[in-house]
Order: C-alpha cells, then sequence, then structure tokens
C-alpha cells in the first residue's frame, strides 16, 4: 500500500499543472503562500512608487511638481498599499508556508478558505489603485484624507472615490478574518505529536496571537467604514458634530482598531527574528518562555493604549494618563524581547549571512523606533511632536526597519527552503547595506525636522527645512533603487548552487527535515516530535 500511495504520489507531482495554471484552483498552502508573497511584492513596489512621488515633490521648498490635492493622495494611497498590502500580506504569505511546516501539519486546515481569503485580496486593491488612476486621468480626485481617513475629511468632505475605498477596505477585513481563523484552527488541531504549545517555534507564537487580534479589530475596523458610508450616503451623523455626532469618535474607533493593528505588523516579524538569530548565533534562543508571555501581554496591553494617538484631542486628565502609562508599560515585554535576543547572540559562535545581518538590523533599529515611541507616549512632549515628522519618522522606523527588515530576514532564510536554490550572496549582501545607510539616511533626519516643527502631511514647507529635507529625499531615492537588489536576487535564484536540506548549519525545526524545494506535500504522515 504505501509503495503504491509513494508511487502515486510521485505521478501527482509530475503531472502539476504550471503555477499561473493552478493558481486559481489550487488549496495547497505553499502556492497560496507564494501568492500572497508575490502579491505582497508588488504592493511594496506600488506604494514604494507613490512615496517616491511624494518625496520627489518634498525634496526642495516650494510647489515643485504635484498639486497639493495630488500630494495627499499620495501619501493616502502610500499608507493603504504599504500597511494593508505589503507588510501584512507579507507576514501572511510567510504563515501559509511556513506554519504548517513547523507544526509538521500536512497543509492549513480550511485549504479553500485559504484560496478565497487571497483572492479577496486583488479585487480590493484593484478598486483602490483603480481610483488613483483614475485620478491621474483626470475623472476626480482618488482618496485625499491620509490612511486614518478621520472624519470629516473623509466622511463630508472626502472624494467620490471614498466609496471604493471603503469597499475595499471591507473586502481586505474579510480576508484577514478568514485567514486569522485558518490560522488559529490549523496551529490549534494539526500540531504533529508531541509538540505541545510550549514546544511550538517562536514565530508560529506569533502568528497564533497575531490571528486572534486580527479577529479582535477587524471587524471594528469595518462598523468605522460601514458609519463612514451610511454619513456619507445614507442621512445618518455618526461623525457629524451638526447632527449630533462626534468626530473624536471616529478617532477613538479607528485607533481601538488602529493601535492592536500596529502590533499586527510587528508581532510575526518578531517570530522570524526569533528563528534566524538562535540559527545564525547557533545557540538555543535564550527564554523561550518569556518571550511567548512577553508577546501574549504585548497583545493583550495593544487594546488598552490607543489615545495616545489622540493626547492632542482634549482627552481629560486622568484619560491621558492612563494611556500614558499603559504605553509606557508595553515597552516593558518589548524589552524584555531585545534582550532575549541580544543575550542569545551573547557569546554565540556567530555568522553574519544575510539573513543574520537584516536580523541584527531589525534589533538595532527597531529599538531605536522603540525609543522614539517612549518620547511619543509622555503627554506634555507629545504636544510638542503630534503631527510632525517626528512621528513620520518613528512609526518609520518600526515597519521599515522593523517589520520589512524583518521580512527581508525571512525572506532570505527562507527561499532556499522554496526554491531549492542558494541565492547570490554578493547580491542579498549588496542589499542589505544599501538598505540599512539609505534606510537611516531617510529617516533618521526625519526625527530633527520634526521636533524643530515641520508638519506631516504638507506638500510645501517653509525654508528652514529645505537642507534636512533634501538628504532626506536623496535617502528616499537610495532606499527605493536598493529594492532592485531584491528583486535581481528573485531572478537569479535560479541559477544559484542546489540547496541542501538544512541550508544553514545552526538551523533548527521541522520546516529543515523536508528535501529542498520543499516537496508539493509534507507530513502526509505526521512527524513525532519528542
Amino acid at each position: 500500500m504505501s509503495h503504491a500511495a509513494s508511487h502515486d504520489q510521485h505521478d501527482h507531482h509530475h503531472a502539476l499543472p504550471p503555477f499561473w495554471k493552478r493558481m486559481f484552483t489550487t488549496s495547497n498552502h505553499k502556492d497560496i503562500g507564494t501568492m500572497y508573497l508575490v502579491f505582497a511584492l508588488i504592493m511594496l513596489l506600488c506604494g514604494g512608487s507613490a512615496a517616491m512621488v511624494v518625496r520627489a515633490e518634498l525634496m526642495y521648498p516650494g510647489l515643485q511638481l504635484l498639486q497639493p490635492d495630488f500630494f495627499n493622495q499620495m501619501t493616502t494611497i502610500h499608507g493603504l498599499l504599504m500597511v494593508f498590502g505589503a507588510i501584512m500580506p507579507a507576514f501572511t504569505g510567510f504563515a501559509n508556508w511556513m506554519v504548517p511546516m513547523m507544526i509538521g501539519a500536512p497543509d492549513m486546515a480550511l485549504p479553500r478558505l485559504n484560496l478565497f481569503s487571497f483572492w479577496l485580496l486583488p479585487f480590493a486593491f484593484s478598486l483602490l489603485i483603480a481610483s488613483v488612476v483614475m485620478s491621474i486621468l483626470g475623472m476626480g480626485p482618488a482618496p485625499n484624507f491620509g490612511w486614518t481617513f478621520y472624519a470629516p475629511l473623509s466622511t463630508k468632505f472626502g472624494p467620490p472615490s471614498t466609496d471604493f475605498f471603503i469597499f475595499s477596505v471591507h473586502l481586505m477585513g474579510i480576508s484577514s478574518i478568514l485567514g486569522a481563523i485558518n490560522v488559529i484552527v490549523t496551529i490549534f488541531n494539526l500540531r504533529a505529536p508531541g509538540m505541545t504549545l510550549m514546544k511550538m517555534p517562536l514565530f508560529v507564537w506569533t502568528w497564533l496571537i497575531t490571528a486572534f487580534l486580527l479577529i479582535a479589530v477587524m471587524p471594528v475596523l469595518a462598523g468605522a467604514v460601514t458609519m463612514m458610508l451610511t454619513d456619507r450616503h445614507f442621512g445618518t451623523s455618526f461623525f457629524d458634530a451638526s447632527g449630533g455626532g462626534d468626530p473624536v469618535m471616529f478617532q477613538h474607533i479607528f485607533w481601538f482598531f488602529g493601535h492592536p493593528e500596529v502590533y499586527i505588523m510587528i508581532l510575526p516579524s518578531f517570530g522570524i527574528v526569533s528563528a534566524i538569530i538562535p540559527a545564525f548565533a547557533r545557540k538555543p534562543l535564550f527564554g523561550y518562555s518569556s518571550m511567548v508571555y512577553a508577546t501574549a501581554s504585548i497583545a493583550l496591553l495593544s487594546f488598552v493604549v490607543w489615545a495616545h494617538h489622540m493626547f492632542t484631542t482634549g482627552l481629560p486628565l486622568a484619560g491621558s494618563l492612563f494611556y500614558m502609562y499603559m504605553t509606557m508599560l508595553i515597552s516593558v515585554p518589548t524589552g524584555v524581547k531585545v534582550f532575549n535576543w541580544v543575550a542569545t547572540m551573547w557569546r554565540g559562535s556567530m555568522t553574519f549571512e544575510a539573513p543574520m545581518l537584516f536580523a541584527i538590523a531589525f534589533v538595532v533599529l527597531f529599538t531605536i523606533g522603540g525609543f522614539s515611541g517612549v518620547m511619543l507616549a509622555i503627554v506634555p512632549a507629545d504636544y510638542q511632536y503630534q503631527d510632525t515628522y517626528f512621528v513620520v519618522a518613528h512609526f518609520h522606523y518600526v515597519l521599515v526597519s522593523g517589520s520589512l527588515f524583518a521580512i527581508f530576514a525571512g525572506a532570505y532564510y527562507w527561499l532556499p527552503k522554496w526554491s531549492g536554490h542558494m541565492f547570490n550572496e554578493t547580491l542579498a549582501k549588496l542589499h542589505f547595506w544599501s538598505s540599512l545607510l539609505s534606510v537611516n539616511l531617510l529617516f533618521f533626519p526625519m526625527h530633527f525636522v520634526g521636533l524643530a516643527g515641520m508638519p506631516r502631511r504638507y506638500a510645501d514647507y517653509s525654508m528652514q527645512f529645505a537642507d534636512l529635507n533634501f538628504w532626506i529625499s536623496i535617502g528616499g531615492f537610495w532606499f527605493g533603487a536598493s529594492q532592485l537588489f531584491f528583486l535581481a536576487v528573485l531572478f537569479t535564484i535560479r541559477k544559484g548552487p542546489k540547496a541542501a536540506d538544512k541550508p544553514w548549519d545552526g538551523a533548527e525545526g521541522l520546516e529543515w527535515t523536508v528535501p529542498s524545494p520543499a516537496p508539493y506535500h509534507t507530513f502526509e504522515v505526521p512527524p513525532v516530535v519528542k
């Protein structure tokens, strides 16, 4: 029986239709993972292009290239594509590929739902991108109210394309919820015998906790955009003060989603880095259980910090103090994590391949982003920083040199397993060094222009900020161009040498027990975890 089954399996493997044919019907977690990753890459390039347009305008003072309204459309679309189109789908791609392999499962628990949750995304984002194309063709403006779409900017004063945006957010939200349900069910039901919860790799843990966050907050976002829709078209006044509503309530609802959302975008990165650092330090991760507890406490605390985005909206003093202290408190588990990563590297026999370089850069730069976050959490100081470039510097340090660097680290770490080839190390290192230098030239000076009072989301600025903005824009174009190295790595990987089953000698985990490239069906007989 087993011989026949293996023979049948062999035939099946050979008879696979090409990827572009099976992508509409496949329910295999590896195919769907690849689709998510490719989609995230395309969105990264689209969102990056919008950022290049923004930086081109801001290179010199005075209105250079764009009308202010189009500038606002570019900042909005950049934020939306990067958050919902690049970072989140990339992590979902990693989850699809790696979670079943890490827990010894044959596939995701709900394979068809998995495919459905992917195919919602291209439709959602084509709506958003269509509104920008229409704007370029002169058919009315794209959404122009920033990615936070505050009422009344988006309700009373939003362009007609706002409805596209509302529909798009609904589709993204459905996709996220379905994806999260799938991850939870997979982790709880399909773990290999012997794999207890506290034996799971940290990447699986971080994704499990992220999935609960997604299920908790995506309906809140859906509620906010539905109220926007009814305010726009059906005569309600949820956020309109003239009808008895409250525009500040919108901010409360949005940030109740928005702050857990930023942890949704960073927790999987913690998981990736917690896989990579032990592999290249050749030591077990220091303080595994404390990492699990720290991740869970970050997720719980993320629900009680939302109003730190709103210190200047006139919160009562007791409210401001509560949110300030809670925000300070969330830095403690994050500090535990950073300590554990550094302790893992301490006296390890480290080598510095591309995944490790990105992981170390992640730890250092994410910590800088964390420190500026603690500065922003101090209420009296926040009155100075609010809505300046200091805020932009803070969250880009966390989301670019944090989330995006972790995505690059994870991609380089698992590419040999996915493709069966080793990538070009020289290109990968060029990608790293070029990205590292440019990302700091791009975002570090923003702290200074922000402290000096340069406001966000303006197409023009006063002369005093001209010198620094010139260098920020140079950093921006350089960082954008650095990503061509990554594309070069992806396009040349087929030419690389064959990858071993375990290409990194310090790597641990079930995914390294299967051949490279990973077979189409893995773990049909579940492995036993000792």
